[in-house]
């Protein structure tokens, strides 16, 4: 009897069948939908380092025959003979993948599935439907590799640029469409390069924006840029002003939030005029900055570094303090901490307190119990649980997550230990979130716990949480965060990651590194998390390890 496979699951083959002559099966299919099935033959280092194993309709079988691509099959879209025992030892990995040719995405299509069969018995499935995916046009379905004995893993894992990202992911190149003279290819067989489509939005996360064909250049950390090779004089360049940048596309975690200072009280905010230095009135000559102390000086008492001495906290320089009325001394204490002016559904308070108005949107809120610091107007609050996700999470880990819901017509501010917070917008799109950085997010978002299982993770496993649709989602952080972009060499701490693009690839990774508690005895093993992806993927990290 065959074994059903869930997305993530692993087996050694020998413990499937005795057999190493084998029949791949793989089923996909979608109302106006063309499909590209492949299998790329991968080095050790999981890149294509000799094309002649990448096996498609244009080259249907490797050298020794070891991989041969057999055609429809009855149930099957696309079928392949795989001979194990003949496989060369500098292939590590098979790889079957399904790229759609031309418009669409993998939502679309219907109940698919990657069977293998040995001996005329079918041994293994994993079953798929387009549920699973969102805007991706390519998909890895499920390897056989290498590791002391062949192995079979089903993967699922989407790629949103399609076969020429999949190229790129491996290590190959796509070629360069051929002159218009040249004779076309058969009626009937799917092109090999599928035309360039409209790249998707990128999450609102501040991920990078998909990059161009052309491979870019390797980010530079403080180091000067290489002017270039001189040239004939150019005509002077004059700067044009930049265009305005997408709502959500400006990246969100690359600095802590911190709300504008809000306008006195029982006037509109004012916005400065061109050239004109926030918080400066019109014609007036900004002071000179203080004088740096001596070395090893510090400010007095009481006083703010970089505030003159005497002025009074939010009082513009170069005005003395006014002994006016009692009480006016306090007011100008405090006017920076006043609350932020209203207008939006979630506002940042500060960096570690986020408002929600719940009249605006009309829509409850699921926040973690005990978050709430404050709340105005009629605001009712219930238990809401986590559902049978829910607790798988809090038998493996003992800390269930357990959420509250927010209803109602009024305000909730939320916080919790002081940590930073962040306002992810979706607009239809998805995205990961280690479920322990999650503090609130909409009710409308659709949302499922997931499981990343590996030894060395504390409580066994790492617990992400996937939203998907429109909506806000608050992330909570140890000190401020770095979006970084998914490359093949992009590996993260369990305990740092915070989120990442839901169309990357995770995969275990366990390397031995010297830690700061190693003691004697003590192996120093850790679990890494290896992140793949398209151009386009990325992963949020913060400042911080257990």
């Amino acid at each position: 009897m065959a074994r059903e496979f869930q997305r993530g699951h692993k087996a050694k083959v020998s413990d499937l069948t005795a057999g190493t002559d084998l029949y791949v099966g793989v089923q996909i299919a979608g109302p106006g939908l063309t499909f590209d099935i492949s299998c790329f033959g991968l080095d050790a280092n999981e890149q294509l380092s000799d094309d002649r194993y990448f096996v498609f309709f244009n080259q249907p079988k490797s050298p020794e025959e070891s991989i041969q691509l057999l055609g429809p099959q009855a149930g099957d879209t696309e079928s392949f003979r795989v001979t194990l025992d003949r496989v060369p030892a500098s292939i590590h990995k098979l790889s079957f993948t399904a790229t759609i040719d031309g418009a669409g995405q993998m939502s679309q299509i219907g109940p698919g599935h990657i069977r293998i069969v040995a001996g005329g018995e079918e041994v293994v499935r994993y079953a798929f439907t387009g549920a699973e995916f969102t805007t991706e046009r390519a998909v890895m379905l499920g390897d056989f590799y290498l590791k002391d004995v062949w192995r079979f893993a089903a993967v699922g894992q989407g790629f949103d640029g399609g076969l020429d990202a999949l190229l790129k992911n491996f290590g190959g190149e796509v070629a360069e469409e051929e002159q218009p003279q040249q004779q076309a290819p058969a009626a009937g067989a799917p092109g090999f390069a599928p035309p360039p489509q409209a790249a998707a939005p990128a999450p609102s996360f501040g991920a990078p924006a998909p990059q161009a064909p052309a491979p870019a250049p390797a980010p530079s950390f403080g180091a000067p840029a290489q002017a270039p090779a001189p040239a004939a004089p150019q005509p002077p360049q004059y700067p044009q002003p930049a265009a305005p940048a997408p709502v959500h596309a400006a990246p969100t975690m690359a600095a802590p939030l911190a709300p504008p200072a809000p306008a006195p009280y029982g006037q509109p905010p004012q916005q400065p005029s061109y050239g004109q230095v926030p918080g400066q009135y019109p014609g007036q000559v900004p002071p000179p900055a203080p004088a740096p102390g001596g070395y090893g000086q510090q400010p007095s008492y009481g006083q703010v570094p970089g505030q003159m001495p005497g002025q009074v906290p939010g009082q513009q320089p170069g005005y003395a303090p006014q002994a006016a009325a009692p009480g006016a001394g306090l007011a100008a204490a405090l006017q920076p901490y006043k609350e932020a002016p209203t207008g939006s559904r979630w506002t940042p308070q500060n960096q570690q307190l986020m408002r929600v108005d719940l009249s605006m949107g009309g829509q409850a809120v699921l926040a973690r119990q005990g978050s709430m610091v404050l709340y105005q107007g009629k605001v009712d609050f219930s238990y809401k649980g986590a559902g049978f996700a829910g607790r798988i999470v809090g038998n493996a880990t003992g800390q269930e997550m357990q959420l509250m819901r927010c209803t109602g017509r009024g305000q909730v501010f939320l916080a919790e230990n002081g940590a930073h917070l962040h306002a992810i917008e979706l607009q239809g799109d998805a995205i990961c979130v280690s479920a322990e950085n999650v503090l609130a997010f909409d009710e409308s978002l659709q949302h499922e716990v997931r499981r990343i299982e590996g030894h060395g993770i504390p409580g066994g496993a790492l617990f992400t949480m996937q939203f998907q649709g429109t909506g806000t989602v608050i992330v909570k952080t140890h000190g401020v965060p770095v979006v970084l972009p998914v490359t093949p060499t992009t590996f993260a701490d369990s305990n740092a990651i915070v989120a990442w693009s839901a169309a990357s690839q995770v995969i275990l990774s366990s390397q031995v590194r010297l830690r700061r508690n190693a003691y004697p005895g003590h192996s120093g093993e850790t679990v890494n998390l290896q992140f793949r992806g398209a151009p386009g993927n990325f992963i949020v990290v913060q400042p911080y390890e257990v």
